[in-house]
């Protein structure tokens, strides 16, 4: 078996790639010129420069691959820009897959994200079937990624084999970036973490998440989307097991939300005048309002997903953040 993973030097790309390689398949890794590969460089895998707006390359890349797993994405929570991530993560989702049609390719797994989805109101977990709507969007990064599901369900009705999956909140090693979620872990080794909000995760090894694709690749039905998810945790909950973890304290103080609100306002107009990305956006704040809590059932029944337990993992990403340098050092 041939697979494209598009994204593959990013945090879910890149163990989706390892997890191929150790299945035994041929993997090419489309990559960004940009983009930090030293990472993929330690596996046995073809990479590939290019750019999900050429779809003259994807086409390329496309070729000859049997199956697609579109990973890559701009996972930003603060873009002076927007512009420029819709036309990644929509328009170039849009060419990949007409590439992938194009290319005769068997199966496409196009990796979403809950922040497409829809939250109960009652703070009870959501699934796939949970109502929402372009305008429960919150940013440019959650509007486009429930923009490119569309996309996606556009192409699986014209006949292509495309199952969607939507990963929660993974934690683990190799968190070069690192994702908000890393950097939060990051913040937390840093002593930076003084206090926290009342808000809740997902949380799911990065490992399980590479597998849950595989599985979606052998067990998923065209057109259907997969929670891939674990334990549902309160963001003190997740600091607590990170001091039991490392030894260090977890925040005792709970801020009312308008606080970093308003933090993180201030911080977005330094972030105009100086280019640089604030650490807090106004987008993330409003989105810790509400506790986001998911069900992975479905994918459980119909892929046998079967997640392990969240602290190992934790685990593995202090011990990786801590021997890269993230602690103490440009984290």
């Amino acid at each position: 078996m041939i697979a494209l993973v598009t994204g593959a030097s990013g945090f879910v790309g890149g163990h989706v790639a390892r997890a191929l390689v150790a299945r035994g398949a041929t993997v090419r890794c489309l990559v960004r010129a940009a983009s930090r590969t030293d990472l993929l460089r330690e596996l046995p895998v073809e990479l590939v420069e290019g750019d999900l707006r050429d779809g003259t390359m994807l086409r390329e890349a496309a070729t000859g691959c049997d199956i697609v797993y579109h990973c890559a994405a701009d996972y930003r929570l603060y873009t002076p820009d927007p512009a420029a991530m819709y036309a990644t993560n929509v328009d170039g989702t849009d060419k990949l897959l007409d590439a992938a049609a194009a290319a005769g390719v068997e199966r496409v797994v196009y990796t979403s994200s809950v922040g497409a989805l829809g939250l109960r109101r009652d703070g009870a977990p959501a699934d796939e079937q949970t109502p929402v709507t372009i305008d429960d969007m919150v940013g440019p990064y959650k509007r486009s990624k429930f923009l490119a599901e569309r996309v996606a369900e556009r192409w699986a009705e014209r006949g292509l084999a495309v199952v969607v999956v939507n990963p929660s909140t993974p934690v683990g090693e190799a968190d070069v970036k690192p994702t908000p979620t890393g950097q939060m872990i990051v913040d937390f080794l840093n002593g930076r973490f003084p206090a926290y909000v009342d808000t809740g995760l997902n949380l799911v090894d990065v490992r399980d998440v590479a597998e849950g694709h595989l599985l979606a690749a052998e067990r998923g039905r065209p057109g259907e989307r997969y929670i891939l998810g674990h334990r549902n945790m309160t963001l003190k909950e997740i600091l607590d097991t990170l001091a039991r973890l490392t030894g260090l304290a977890s925040p005792r103080l709970r801020l009312p939300h308008w606080l970093p609100l308003a933090a993180a306002h201030a911080a977005g107009v330094v972030a105009r005048v100086t280019g640089k990305p604030p650490r807090v956006t106004p987008e993330a704040v409003r989105m810790s309002r509400h506790r986001m809590f998911f069900d992975s059932g479905k994918a459980e029944r119909e892929l046998g997903f079967m997640p392990g337990p969240i602290e190992p993992a934790l685990g593995r990403a202090v011990e990786w953040f801590t021997a890269h340098g993230y602690v103490g050092g440009r984290g």
